[in-house]
């Protein structure tokens, strides 16, 4: 009975010995010591940084012309299909002549009849009211025929793309739609919508680069042309109309373009973009600098240009600072920190 009392009295002890230190091994209500956070450091550096945005937009004709006669007729001869590219000045189609052909057998009379008083007037055979009375007639017969000649023999204002054909060679004209509508692509044009922050950056003359989905590989440089000078209230941007020669006529109106404007450059600082937090629910973004004493402060930043695996910052940092660039998960403002 001794000797069984014995073994229950040690295993007692025991049991109260371990009751009495912590779960790591502390004394019982003493607090474990939390491990210091490793974390990896770089420099913040300053360099110039090209300050270029790039905006979607759609190339455009330069001009587009609907071309067709000022009252209805018939369409006597087709020239031309839809896909030809056509000179300024080309001969589109001709519509019925026989009014031209009236107007113009008048006008050779009136001009016979014109140069007849204009001798008898230099001789002092008619007086000078009949004789101005029938130039003035001449000159208006005259300017008459030319008006029904440009509305008889239709020729293309511009150089440039046929993109539609309304109508085929017999048909009666309508004014429901034109005959002929004739895009010129050399040059092109895009409006590019920019943001108005950058409103006093943009001037006319600027140079831009350009490439499209459709001609990958390659790229394209124009110039701003004009400025629009109201903003649109809804989406903050005012238009920039940006022309490219387009001597080859590759870009074709339609194209989807993405346009690189340059603003200069900045004397900026850069930090990987590693090392930002977007602090959650807001969309501020802050970094954590060392200290001197080994711990990290809480920054909060702005932020400019992205840069491929790097951030431009425009406020909050100075250069030569060393911010955290790995191990921020679970720091926290004056955390003492061990540098890898």
């Amino acid at each position: 009975m001794k000797q069984k009392f014995a073994v229950i009295a040690a295993l007692s002890l025991a049991l109260a010995g371990c009751g009495n230190k912590g779960g790591n091994g502390s004394p019982a209500g003493v607090p474990p010591v939390a491990a210091t956070p490793n974390v990896e450091v770089t420099k913040v550096v300053a360099r110039d940084v090209p300050q270029e945005s790039i905006y979607a937009s759609t190339v455009q004709a330069y001009a587009v012309n609907n071309i067709m006669p000022q009252q209805g007729g018939r369409i006597r001869r087709i020239n031309v299909e839809v896909g030809d590219y056509v000179q300024k000045g080309q001969v589109l189609a001709e519509m019925d002549r026989l009014q031209l052909q009236q107007l113009e057998l008048q006008v050779q009379n009136d001009e016979l009849e014109y140069e007849r008083l204009k001798g008898l007037y230099q001789e002092g055979g008619v007086s000078q009211s009949d004789f101005e009375a029938a130039e003035l007639g001449y000159k208006v017969r005259k300017t008459n025929y030319e008006n029904v000649k440009e509305n008889t023999i239709l020729r293309s204002p511009i150089s440039g793309f046929v993109t539609a054909r309304n109508f085929d060679a017999g048909d009666m004209f309508s004014l429901s739609a034109p005959l002929f509508v004739v895009q010129q692509v050399v040059p092109v044009k895009l409006l590019v919508g920019i943001s108005e922050s950058e409103y006093t950056l943009v001037k006319k003359g600027d140079k831009v680069n350009l490439t499209v989905d459709a001609l990958p590989g390659r790229s394209f440089t124009g110039k701003v042309e004009r400025l629009y000078p109201t903003i649109d209230p809804a989406t903050h941007t005012f238009k920039a109309e940006v022309v490219v020669s387009n001597a080859d006529r590759v870009l074709r109106p339609g194209m989807y373009a993405r346009v690189t404007v340059n603003f200069g450059t900045n004397h900026s600082l850069i930090v990987p973009d590693q090392s930002l937090v977007k602090q959650e629910g807001t969309g501020t973004r802050f970094i954590y600098v060392l200290q001197a004493d080994g711990t990290v402060r809480y920054t909060p930043v702005k932020i400019g240009r992205h840069l491929g695996q790097e951030y431009e910052i425009t406020d909050g940092l100075a250069e030569g600072m060393t911010v955290v660039v790995k191990g921020q998960t679970g720091l926290k403002d004056g955390v003492k920190v061990n540098v890898l």
